[in-house]
């Protein structure tokens, strides 16, 4: 007979290979804990990186964007100023005087209400170069929307794109 097994009882031999078994299982979950962790550090890892790489692309493209539209908001800009300057040119100052009604019906098609016929005793006559300047400030300014709204989509298309 072996010199452990007449030594040592049977309950003490199976009390002594079951916490063998559990400091074996121990040992094994301890170390399958730290590769999966180290595995889900190294994904965290992967994903920060690809994380700051969007945004860096989307700041990048945001600045693009931004750059365009102040150029092409500022030539927008220079060529109305350039029209409404060209109109005593073309509407000469001494033309027809338009009624009064006119000045509240194209007042109400830019607010898109319907003129208040109590004004119109109170309104205005205005002369036809008056409402040359006013009508191509109207025009600039919706000129310069449609830019910035072409701005817009554009940057939104490449935002949703950057990834």
């Amino acid at each position: 007979m072996n010199l452990f097994t007449s030594l040592v009882p049977w309950p003490y031999r199976v009390l002594a290979m079951v916490l063998f078994s559990i400091a074996l299982l121990g040992t094994g979950w301890v170390k399958g804990s730290m590769s999966v962790h180290a595995e889900w550090d190294a994904a965290i890892s992967k994903q920060v990186m690809q994380v700051a790489q969007v945004k860096q692309h989307q700041a990048e493209i945001t600045t693009e964007v931004v750059t365009k539209y102040v150029d092409k908001i500022k030539l927008v800009h220079d060529q109305g100023e350039t029209i409404i300057k060209e109109v005593p040119h073309y509407v000469p100052s001494d033309t027809c005087i338009l009624p009064a009604g006119f000045r509240l019906l194209h007042d109400a098609a830019a607010s898109g209400e319907l003129p208040d016929t109590a004004r119109s005793a109170d309104a205005q006559p205005v002369t036809a170069q008056d409402v040359a300047a006013t009508i191509a400030s109207n025009y600039q300014q919706s000129r310069e929307i449609a830019t910035q709204l072409e701005a817009l989509q554009e940057w939104v298309r490449r935002q949703s794109s950057a990834h």
